[in-house]
């Protein structure tokens, strides 16, 4: 008998599912029944399953990231979704997980599953007789055929073309530069790259997921291309046409691209923006134009979601690029003014002005981060040092978190983000002692609002006793613990519902919630509304 694993957040899908199958005559063992993946990961680490049924979203630990794992110790499992939405129509092809099957929750019935149990058992079965070792063997020859065309493709970028000719006979197994055909290259950038990775918890996972959704959505496509995952966050796509004077390549191709965003946010829900170069008459011109497609400088100006032409660089004045860092001084200024005076709230209006004037006149890149980068630094160290807030981010997490950005949209959601925590934390600074123990208390919240926060965690801590540390913050503050730790986390909800596209669960997870109505009632009894009401 083959041992099946269930796994749903909804126990009532889970008591339909376990009482209604006839698990014994499908000869299957139903070995547990879980409401969230680490519960079913700690079981599956004393005994895997052979077939594994699970949810996506649930707390503590994701159907993908169950199946990840459970799959990284037994690779042939048998793997279904099951899904409240059409949202996986191609994922079965995407997932580098190989999830075999998906089934809508709202038209489920059990006599579907009992099929699907079925023909994986009959797969496994027929496995066994032909040898996992083959099956496996075809899904790695697959994956290394994807990684031999990313090589390849590296290689032809980044060395120099020494034999244009044996390029051309390389090029041409991709349907490339045949007889009387042009190549027309295309540049892909995702978007929100940070929060993406986040939800495929690896570049890898995210980089064959993409892969497969682009090969597959390209496959029909017109004109006919192809797709090289040139790193996780950005992607080539080469299309292949005939030249001649009732042909507008870059119609079709902007029509084709348009669809592929289209499939990509459904399935994926990830955005990408699209740059696209001259069309190419030999690899000669490809590569040289693949070398300016793949600059910073227009990617970083770009609106996320967008298709452009690839824009002809602006001649440098003969002073030199323009300085960012001599309006350093007035942006300084204006922001400690809002964030020190009593309505720091206008720190976003400024920062929101600031981010016009760089759109407008097209700083370049690296000098825009150097210059956001110090001036954050520097806020936070004047309002430190006048002991308005304490400092939760170091300089070095802040470079990390700005080397990940490579758009000015992606840029403005990060600046805005920290003031509106700073604004926040000065406000619920204000009129507090500055009682160290209360300082540091306040502190080690800040750092800790994904976590569960508890009274007695933090006054061990502090080397207190809870019931005095308990009195001597309500004393000092005007608010019980809780309380502040609450005000804390849905000022915190309320950046993120602001700054990013996180969906609320995501944000109640993020936030230490294992319980989604819990954390929507908080919200609204704080905030009046529902988080969905206030990012509406």
């Amino acid at each position: 008998m083959y041992n099946v694993m269930l796994v749903d957040d909804d126990y009532p899908v889970l008591e339909l599912l376990s009482e209604t199958i006839q698990w014994e005559r499908l000869g299957l063992r139903l070995m547990g029944t879980h409401e969230n993946g680490w519960n079913a990961w700690e079981h599956a680490q004393r005994e895997m399953p052979d077939i594994l049924i699970t949810d996506i979203g649930m707390p503590k630990m994701d159907g993908l990231e169950l199946s990840e794992k459970i799959r990284g110790i037994r690779p042939n499992v048998r793997i279904a979704i099951l899904s409240c939405h059409h949202e996986f129509d191609y994922a079965l092809k995407a997932m580098r997980l190989r999830v075999q099957d998906y089934l809508l929750k709202d038209t489920l019935v059990p006599e579907d599953l009992a099929a699907l149990l079925a023909r994986f058992k009959e797969s496994i079965e027929q496995e066994h007789q032909i040898g996992w070792e083959q099956t496996r063997m075809r899904h790695l020859a697959a994956e290394t055929r994807e990684l031999r065309k990313v090589q390849k493709f590296k290689l032809f970028i980044d060395q120099p073309l020494l034999f244009p000719g044996q390029w051309t006979g390389e090029l041409r197994e991709y349907g490339l530069f045949t007889e009387g055909r042009f190549c027309l290259p295309v540049v892909g950038h995702l978007e929100d790259y940070s929060s993406v990775k986040q939800r495929f918890t690896s570049d890898e996972t995210l980089h064959f997921a993409v892969s497969n959704v682009m090969n597959e959505a390209m496959e029909n496509l017109e004109p006919r291309g192809v797709h090289i995952g040139y790193q996780a966050r950005t992607s080539l796509l080469l299309f292949s046409y005939r030249p001649g004077i009732q042909t507008n390549v870059y119609e079709t191709a902007s029509a084709a691209l348009r669809e592929i965003g289209v499939t990509l946010n459904r399935v994926l829900k990830i955005r990408m923006s699209f740059i696209l170069g001259q069309g190419c008459a030999s690899p000669v011109e490809l590569k040289a134009s693949l070398g300016e497609l793949l600059g910073e400088g227009q990617r970083f100006y770009l609106e996320p979601g967008t298709i452009s032409k690839r824009e002809k660089p602006l001649p440098v004045p003969p002073g030199g690029p323009p300085n960012l860092f001599a309006e350093y001084g007035r942006a300084s200024q204006e922001l400690r003014e809002v964030l020190l005076g009593s309505r720091p709230c206008r720190a976003t209006e400024v920062a929101e002005a600031w981010i016009g004037r760089i759109r407008e006149r097209r700083y370049p890149p690296e000098m825009v981060k150097d210059w956001t980068l110090k001036l954050l630094l520097d806020l936070k160290l004047k309002l430190h040092s006048l002991q308005a807030v304490r400092p939760s981010y170091s300089a070095d997490t802040l470079h990390k978190e700005l080397m990940d950005i490579a758009s000015l949209a992606e840029l403005r959601q990060w600046l805005i983000h920290h003031l509106t925590g700073i604004a926040g934390l000065k406000n619920a600074g204000s009129g507090m002692s500055k009682r160290p123990e209360v300082a540091e208390a306040c502190r080690y919240v800040s750092l800790r609002l994904h976590t569960r926060i508890c009274l007695d965690e933090v006054a061990e801590h502090l080397y207190l006793n809870p019931s005095y540390f308990s009195r001597l913050f309500k004393k000092e503050t005007g608010m019980t613990f809780i309380e502040y730790v609450t005000s804390m986390k849905m000022e915190r909800a309320k950046e993120l519902l602001d700054a990013t596209n996180h969906t609320v669960g995501e944000i109640c997870e993020r936030l230490g919630y294992d319980n989604q109505s819990y954390f929507i009632k908080t919200f609204k009894s704080y905030a009046g509304m529902t988080p969905a009401e206030y990012r509406g």
